[in-house]
């Protein structure tokens, strides 16, 4: 979501002039566009705005002017902390007040004094990013992201995203429909829509009633140029009979779910508010692998939640067993000012939480690299997105979002190729071109 609104600031900056840059020496405005969901994230921000504290001095030391502005998450939650540690700070804003940018550097033009903007105004976000997205679209690639969905109303209790990107809010269906097409016709063939709990989405369709996120994906698949379709990230609570089904009968929305758990402890569960249980999550995995026996399933996992037991963790691994991901992002507990669970006493020691996580990750790795290998020998459709570093090597993604290396030519670029996979690396795969006409080759 980060990256879809540092889209959206350049498509609302263009019009005042500006223009991304590579480098931070020769900006003229740096926006650091911040997360708050981990401590780690937080104290990364502090220690980038000393760097540019710095190059901000050896600028007016040659008569130029470089502003400084945070933008996001961190913004959002701790915006008269920020600009009382860091003076050289212009600008603090939300994420829900981006929109507004070019006023908001006129007002610090005007005081030349750092302008705090936290206030919420997601719809009024939405209406004018669409405008300026006409008048100053930015660059894009074939994949895009779309943002139909902001906000949480679950109130996990390790979770922050619902103090700084407040409620649920769905933007309009005929919006993100046309939002879609202008994608399309910059030449996007796949979709990512986003939302911090994106199966929530119960935007008002043409006829005012609320529309669900699978009625909207099969919206958005008659769209002529897109032929892929994702979402991210998902609540088990909100995979809804409509979003599984589209799973198993749209072609176009790819069989790959991001659907994180967190833990496969229930007390566990229960203490963090996710408000189902393992076999209610287990339940649902065994519907979508019904209706899309294809479907390659990732998730998240916190380990050393306050008061998590050797044997609760335990229970986590063994539920990763059970269910076998193709992939995972895991983490340790981090205390977020303001939660529940910073306050709560039974807080686990850094070197048990470190010792848990090695253990998850060496699990995890292990199924990962057990799923890529079963992909050796078949033929899967490949998006080519870009040139890769060797001469007449391209990349794409499979439908199981694998980075996918071919040789092939340029020409390529934004086309679904066959490619069957030869080898496995780390973090992706080699695969060989098929010809269209080419038979006998097996796919998904």
């Amino acid at each position: 979501m980060n990256v879809y609104d540092s889209q959206r600031m350049q498509d609302v900056l263009a019009p005042a002039g500006y223009v991304a840059i590579d480098n931070a020496e020769n900006a003229d405005l740096v926006i650091i566009n911040t997360c708050h969901i981990r401590e780690k994230a937080v104290e990364k921000v502090y220690s980038e705005l000393g760097r540019y504290r710095d190059l901000k001095a050896q600028r007016a030391a040659l008569g130029l002017e470089m502003k400084i502005a945070v933008a996001g998450c961190v913004g959002q939650a701790e915006g008269e902390e920020i600009t009382r540690r860091m003076k050289s700070v212009d600008l603090v804003f939300g994420p829900q007040t981006y929109h507004r940018l070019p006023e908001l550097l006129r007002q610090n033009e005007i005081s030349r004094k750092a302008v705090i903007e936290t206030e919420f105004s997601v719809a009024d976000k939405f209406v004018g990013l669409a405008e300026e997205q006409v008048r100053h679209p930015t660059s894009r690639s074939v994949t895009a992201f779309l943002t139909i969905q902001e906000g949480c109303d679950k109130f996990c209790t390790f979770c922050v995203v619902p103090y700084t990107r407040g409620a649920e809010f769905s933007r309009p269906v005929v919006q993100i429909v046309e939002e879609a097409k202008k994608l399309a016709g910059q030449g996007v063939k796949e979709l990512t829509l986003l939302g911090q709990n994106v199966n929530a989405y119960r935007g008002p369709s043409l006829n005012g009633t609320p529309s669900q996120l699978g009625t909207l994906i099969n919206e958005l698949s008659q769209i002529s140029g897109i032929q892929r379709i994702r979402y991210m990230t998902s609540h088990p609570r909100d995979m809804s009979d409509d979003l599984i089904e589209a799973h198993g009968s749209n072609p176009k929305l790819m069989p790959y779910l991001h659907l994180p758990i967190q833990s496969g402890s229930n007390r566990v569960l229960k203490a963090m508010n996710r408000g189902h249980t393992t076999d209610e999550y287990l339940n649902v995995i065994e519907r979508l692998r019904a209706a899309c026996p294809s479907i390659a399933l990732t998730s998240d996992f916190i380990v050393g939640f306050p008061g998590e037991t050797d044997a609760e963790f335990d229970e986590t691994l063994d539920l990763i067993r059970g269910i076998n991901y193709a992939s995972a992002f895991s983490f340790k507990y981090s205390p977020r000012p303001g939660t529940p669970a910073a306050e709560n006493k039974k807080q686990i020691p850094e070197d048990v939480k470190s010792e848990r996580l090695a253990r998850l990750q060496n699990l995890l790795n292990a199924q990962q690299i057990a799923f890529n290998q079963t992909c050796v020998g078949l033929t899967l459709p490949v998006l080519v997105e870009k040139p890769g570093r060797q001469k007449g090597q391209m990349i794409g993604r499979s439908p199981y979002l694998q980075s996918v290396h071919l040789d092939l030519e340029t020409e390529a670029l934004g086309q679904i190729v066959n490619a069957k996979i030869l080898a496995v690396g780390p973090n992706s795969l080699s695969g060989q071109y098929v010809p269209e006409t080419q038979k006998g080759v097996t796919s998904i």
